[in-house]
């Protein structure tokens, strides 16, 4: 088949409705081609940003690690080394407690079911069965 279209006035119907379909097929697999070019593109970009997240959660960690060590360090200064350890292991133990106590209150209130989705659809069956009826 020729990539030169005919003219219009000189095709028959067949022979349009055949480039038609040549040509929308050739379409549909270069926008096939295209997507899945910038869905490799996304994925590639968006493993790159978890990889960098990653290291910056290790990094956060040390560094939390760094200030519990110059906090024990400082208040080494003034107490034992093993009492000022066992101070900061305290505060640390009561915030992760907090921590905990407000992310159970969120999870306890978070819904499993989409309420308000559920609602709509219900609402929008009842509409439809009602309507089905007044026609009948």
């Amino acid at each position: 088949m020729s990539v030169e279209p005919k003219p219009a006035a000189d095709a028959s119907l067949g022979q349009l409705m055949t480039e038609l379909s040549s040509q929308t097929s050739r379409l549909v697999r270069d926008e096939m081609r295209l997507a899945q070019k910038e869905f490799q593109e996304s994925a590639k970009h968006a493993g790159i940003g978890a990889g960098l997240i990653s290291v910056a959660g290790l990094l956060a960690v040390f560094g939390f690690a760094a200030i519990v060590t110059a906090a024990v360090a400082a208040l080494s200064l003034a107490l034992p080394v093993w009492a000022a350890a066992l101070i900061v292991a305290a505060v640390l133990l009561l915030a992760a407690g907090l921590a905990g106590l407000i992310s159970k209150r969120q999870v306890q209130r978070a819904s499993p079911a989409p309420e308000q989705t559920v609602a709509n659809l219900k609402k929008d069956m009842q509409e439809v069965k009602e309507a089905r009826h007044d026609r009948a």
